[in-house]
Formats: C-alpha cells, structure tokens, sequence
C-alpha cells in the first residue's frame, strides 16, 4: 500500500522499516506506536532520501532522545573535524545530529553527514540563507528561502528548524511588553529582519502549505522553531513566548492535516518552578505534539557552563 509520511502510513496501519526498528528499542506495542505516529504525539523523523535512517522515535511512550549539535562557522570552518565530531557523536549513541553551519562548503558538509549518519538530521534552513548574503538574508527572495528549504530536503535531511510562528502577532506581543533580552533565536531574528526590511509577513507563516508540500515530498519532519523563547529567567513563559506558542499549535494542527510530522521547540531560559508548566503549556497548546526540550536552562549565571544548567533543566522536563 502507498503512504507518503511516515504519519500517513501509521493512519493505514502499515508498519514501515523504520517502524520496525522503534519497536526493537523501545517499550511500545505495535498498535500503540501506529495510534501515537497517527495522532502526531510521536514521530519518526526520517527523510526518503536518508537511506540508512534508522528509524528513532521522538515523542508519546518513547524515551528522552538526546541530540548533539555541531556545524561549520567562520570561525572554525575545518570540515573534517566537524565530521570527526559527528562520527564521536555516533560512537557515544546520539540520537539525533543538528547542523548548524553558517559558514563555507555547507552543502559539501550536509551530504557527508547523511551519508554516514544513521540517525535523524537536522539543519536550520535560515542559516544557510544568511550565509549566502554574508549575512544579510533580508535580501533574499521568497523563492530563493523555498529553494534553500528543498535543496536541504533533496540532500537527505530529516527534522528542519523552521521559524514560522514568528510573525507579525507575536512580534507585537514583544514590542508591547519589552524584554529584558528581547529576541535571542538567531534563526527568528533573521526572519525578524527579513519581515521588518521587507515590510512583509513571515514567509514562512504567509506561505506556510508551500512548506508542507516539501515536508510532505520528502516525509520531512517539521521542527517549529521558538524565536520567542526567553533568553534569560526574567522574560520566561511571557505574553510573547506564549503567543508564539498558540501560533505554533495552530499551525501544527493544518500540518498533520497534510499527514506532516511535527515537533515543537522550545522552551529556552526557564527557572526550575516554571519548568513543569512550560511542558504542560506546550503539550496543551500543541495538541500534544512533541517538545524538542532546548535547555531549559534554569539559571542565567553560568554563561559557558550551559551544558550543565540545562542537564538539570532536561531532567526535570524530561
């Protein structure tokens, strides 16, 4: 029987490849993991041209998956290395690789990592558009952002980091109630400036079933993206985070329309008795679906000391 997502196939009742390697490692039934993939509160993040995908579960009755992220920057832009990092990372059993080159051969880098990597990949389209205007990614045209997003989606990559609930409500939200750190996502703040140099709505948001047709071509799995988060303990769980999640859910709604897979991020710098609701929150603004947990990091005093800070905060979501 034909299916297109891995969604799709869960709501026919067909147990696909990777399916069948969630059920080896984890402790779900086969009728649990086709109603959990069906309803969006699990996903299986593997793209059709990912050939070696494993198949790894993020969501509803699985267990806490843990992602590295690593990438080429200016800074340092050694190729190599990064693929040395992503082949430690796969001998320490990673679930998940996140690539987030701003810098260099990037594509060259990315297709590398597909080819060795049989866990789910991720990328930050948006990092790579900024990177082909040194920078100033406003002066890209919505056909060209759609170009990059597919030439991500033809080179294998399974989860993309997609900004889309940043737009003009939520950036409103912001402005009338002022942060102490504003907005800290990098990938919402180029959108920010692609909107405000623009004058446009998000382009992502505003062609928002452009996007699914590609995830759905390719069985990709959205990662919404927070470009609200807080980006320290005073701006938690405010309006604009939360308005920002509303949208996210909505739009996660028309995407499992689609038979799209979905996954929420969020939630950035929380402190410990915020944390807990945070999960709540997106659980139920988000019909469930499944938090990629960023952080929380549950103190803004240890600055290069994040990796532990938000350990305790992954716990404690977790």
């Amino acid at each position: 029987m034909h299916y297109t997502t891995q969604m799709d196939a869960a709501k026919k009742g067909i147990i696909t490849k990777q399916m069948e390697n969630v059920l080896k490692n984890e402790d779900l039934s086969r009728e649990k993991l086709l109603q959990n993939l069906a309803s969006g509160q699990l996903v299986i993040p593997a793209n059709k041209n990912h050939k070696n995908a494993a198949g790894i579960a993020v969501g509803k009755g699985a267990s806490t998956k843990i992602n590295v992220n690593l990438g080429v920057s200016e800074d340092c832009s050694n190729i190599d290395m990064e693929i040395k990092k992503v082949e430690k990372s796969l001998e320490y059993k990673t679930d998940a690789i996140m690539d987030l080159s701003t810098y260099g051969a990037t594509q060259k880098f990315r297709q590398k990592m597909v080819e060795i990597s049989p866990v789910m990949l991720g990328t930050v389209p948006m990092y790579d558009a900024a990177r082909l205007y040194d920078g100033d990614a406003y002066k890209l045209s919505v056909d060209e952002i759609f170009d990059i997003v597919k030439t991500h989606a033809e080179d294998g990559i399974d989860f993309m980091t997609i900004h889309a609930g940043v737009n003009r409500e939520s950036v409103e939200k912001m402005k009338a109630n002022p942060r102490q750190t504003d907005m800290v996502s990098r990938g919402g703040a180029l959108l920010l400036e692609w909107m405000e140099e623009n004058d446009r709505e998000n382009p992502f948001f505003e062609n928002f079933d452009r996007l699914l047709e590609i995830c759905q071509e390719y069985d990709i799995t959205l990662s919404l993206g927070d470009g609200m988060r807080p980006g320290c303990i005073k701006d938690s769980t405010d309006s604009a985070q939360i308005q920002e999640l509303i949208i996210l859910g909505e739009l996660t709604r028309r995407a499992w329309q689609e038979n799209v897979q979905v996954m929420i991020e969020g939630p950035g710098h929380v402190p410990l008795n915020e944390v807990v609701t945070n999960m709540q929150l997106e659980k139920k603004l988000c019909n469930g679906a499944p938090f990629y947990v960023l952080g929380p990091v549950v103190t803004d005093v240890a600055p290069g000391y994040d990796h532990i800070t938000s350990a305790i905060g992954g716990a404690l979501a977790a």
